[in-house]
């Protein structure tokens, strides 16, 4: 049995919060449980996100993708245990989840790692009265819901396009799937060692709704 604390900074715990079950939807067994989160929690992860935007914003497009695939790394390298997770709580085959699922995952964080390295701007020539061009820049914090069915795989593919292109996130996952984002949130810190890029991922815990998820990333620099 899994029951996911929800984390916030440096990995601390939020505190004692109600908590939803889990289940496994194959045979109904309770498999673990996640804390319901209020308003204090959703402050708390802005004001720890807004903190972090400014160095994460202001990082390298290569700083910012070594740090992305440092967490793909982390992911493959924990891909039997994240599958079983994601097997018990959808209640399908783990194969699945092994071979399709979790792999995706790590994938996504790589194609925006890349694609971020990639990025141009448009420029509009006006003749003798000027020339127009566009810059992209973060906006800061952006949140995050992911849906329920493709817990880990969907996660990974809001919030890596946001975190790539130098945002911080607040990120909900569903609350009757997001053991298998805890673990993975929780590998950041080792995605910052495994990186030689000065850089790393925190994470924060939010709950924008009654009844919903838990653990979001916010990305920082040291």
């Amino acid at each position: 049995m899994i029951d996911v604390t929800p984390l916030i900074g440096s990995h601390d715990p939020v505190g004692d919060e109600e908590r939803l079950p889990v289940e496994d939807p194959a045979t109904g067994e309770r498999i673990g449980s996640v804390p319901v989160g209020d308003p204090r929690d959703v402050d708390r992860a802005v004001a720890l996100a807004t903190e972090a935007a400014s160095a994460w914003s202001g990082a390298s497009v290569h700083e910012r993708a070594a740090v992305l695939h440092a967490l793909a790394d982390v992911i493959e390298s924990n891909l039997d245990e994240l599958a079983r997770i994601e097997s018990r709580d959808q209640g399908k085959p783990l194969s699945l989840a092994r071979d399709l699922e979790i792999p995706r995952a790590a994938a996504n964080l790589r194609f925006f790692a890349d694609a971020i390295r990639q990025d141009r701007g448009e420029f509009f020539d006006l003749g003798g009265q000027g020339l127009n061009y566009t810059l992209r820049r973060p906006h800061g914090v952006a949140g995050c819901i992911s849906p329920w069915n493709l817990p880990l795989y969907l996660f990974t593919w809001k919030i890596a396009p946001a975190l790539a292109t130098g945002n911080t996130v607040v990120a909900k996952p569903s609350e009757i799937e997001a053991r298998c984002t805890r673990p993975a949130c929780a590998s950041a810190g080792t995605a910052r060692n495994n990186s030689s890029q000065n850089a790393t991922l925190r994470p924060a815990p939010t709950n924008p709704t009654v009844g919903g998820g838990i653990v979001p990333i916010c990305a920082t620099s040291t």
